[in-house]
Parts: structure tokens; C-alpha cells; sequence
């Protein structure tokens, strides 16, 4: 990936993952901790955005489904 790219790339909530077990699995360098912080950052945040908006929505949510 072009090193100017890079940090779209790390916006991914799976670069983490999928960078760390490339390096379990495949032995390949040591993933760096930079986009592993981003991605647990965005999980983060939508895991709290999806919380908020359910506890909003729960009074209604069972009329919709």
C-alpha cells in the first residue's frame, strides 16, 4: 500500500485485526501499533454511537420491527 494512503487504510476497524494475524500466522513483521490504536478507537466509538442511538430508539423500536 503507498505510504500516502496508509491512513485511510488504518480508518478500518479490521486493520488491526487482520494486520496482527498476518503477523500470528504468516510471520510477517510486527504489526505497528498506530493503526491497532485507531482501529480500537473506531470500534470504540461506534460501539458508544450504536448504544446512544439504540437507547434513543428502544421505546420505539419494537413498533417498527
Amino acid at each position: 500500500m503507498p505510504e500516502q494512503w496508509r491512513w485511510l487504510y488504518s480508518l478500518n476497524p479490521m486493520t488491526g485485526v487482520v494486520e496482527g494475524f498476518r503477523w500470528a500466522l504468516l510471520g510477517t513483521s510486527s504489526p505497528a501499533t498506530g493503526p491497532a490504536l485507531v482501529s480500537a478507537l473506531l470500534v470504540l466509538l461506534l460501539f458508544l454511537g450504536g448504544l446512544v442511538y439504540f437507547k434513543r430508539m428502544e421505546d420505539r423500536f419494537a413498533d417498527v420491527v
